[in-house]
């Protein structure tokens, strides 16, 4: 059997807002892995931006932005994986796709390598008298890097990965995806109204395999266009993860493992209260779903533009869901059915 070193627990993204941006902590102790992959742990935080190291070719955007219109991350990289897979399950769902920032790639780079540097533990903020050490919040390290934070709003996660074995590094991204993409919390990169992204990538050594360690950073909150809400997942997902753990703050109802959320998205401006959920599988059974808006939140992390229902208990892997809700935008009703499908018990060496 795998062993797996429990790296940290799961932080949550930001509250963002298009008037007002509010901070949320960031950091902590161990919890273990989801998202179809093991010894997974993830952090997100406050105001912040945050990327990976750029690689490969030139770049071919613009130097007072830091956007390229060409990806620079290196074929098959672990940040490579990130990218693409996140773009493909935003644009199928709706969602803008998001552009890769070179200042927020260089933030991401730079928190991923302290991460490294002090010991692997996954942390949101970073401590002046660390090695490593180029600003406390996602904020600060993107405004070191250049990153316009007086006018683009900009936030991030981190997230650990290790198992007894040495994987690829498309694997390694895959597993730390899946960390971001089962979090109530933690959802925001593949479902939030955002334009740019970055990304870090360091790994390091324990008892002799790697020990992976990603940052992501989403920033410049956008107005988007169609049939709002949107929703992630969405008809047709595919590779959704069934299962999470260890995310802090604790989802509410939650005692262990649970199931990945629905994200319902509105506009930056938008209010978006979500009044039912219901989630049944191919046979028919109903998995009881928990409802969670901006204002009954008890963490106060979801923004006023985001909803999300959750399974409080974990899902099912390969199985085809069916989600049918209702609820209201900015006071106007809506509702939303659709059917996705969940991902394998493993990923993809």
């Amino acid at each position: 059997m795998e062993q797996k070193k429990k790296i940290s627990a799961l932080t949550a993204f930001a509250v963002a807002s298009a008037l007002a941006l509010s901070a949320c902590g960031g950091g902590g102790g161990g919890g273990g892995g989801g998202g179809g992959g093991g010894g997974n742990s993830a952090s997100g935080s406050d105001n912040s931006s945050s990327g990976t190291g750029s690689s490969g070719g030139s770049s071919s955007g613009s130097a007072s932005t830091g956007n390229v219109t060409t990806p620079q991350y290196a074929n098959a990289s672990a940040q490579a994986t990130i990218f693409n897979t996140i773009n493909a399950q935003r644009q199928q769902c709706g969602f803008p796709a998001l552009t890769e920032n070179t200042l927020l790639d260089q933030a991401a780079q730079a928190h991923a390598d302290y991460i490294g540097l002090n010991g692997g533990t996954i942390t949101d903020t970073e401590v002046s008298a660390n090695s490593g050490y180029t600003g406390v919040t996602y904020t600060d390290r993107a405004a070191h890097f250049g990153y316009p934070t007086a006018t683009k709003y900009a936030t991030g996660g981190s997230a650990g990965y290790y198992t007894n074995a040495t994987l690829s590094e498309a694997a390694y991204g895959s597993n730390i995806l899946n960390e971001w993409m089962g979090g109530v919390y933690h959802i925001a990169a593949l479902a939030w109204p955002t334009t740019e992204i970055g990304l870090g990538w360091n790994k390091t050594t324990f008892n002799g395999f790697p020990e992976a360690h990603g940052v992501v950073e989403i920033g410049n909150l956008q107005a988007m266009s169609g049939s709002l809400p949107l929703t992630f997942p969405c008809q047709g997902s595919t590779g959704i993860p069934f299962t999470e753990a260890g995310e802090t703050p604790t989802p509410p109802n939650t005692t262990g493992a649970f199931g990945t959320p629905i994200s319902v998205t509105g506009n930056p401006t938008d209010t978006i209260v979500l009044q039912s959920a219901i989630l049944t599988n191919n046979s028919g059974a109903t998995v009881t779903l928990q409802v969670l808006n901006s204002d009954t939140d008890p963490n106060k992390l979801l923004p006023q533009y985001q909803a999300v229902a959750y399974s409080t208990s974990p899902l099912a892997a390969n199985t085809v869901y069916n989600v049918s809700i209702t609820g209201t935008r900015n006071g106007t009703a809506f509702s939303r059915s659709f059917s996705f499908t969940t991902a394998g018990t493993a990923v993809a060496s």
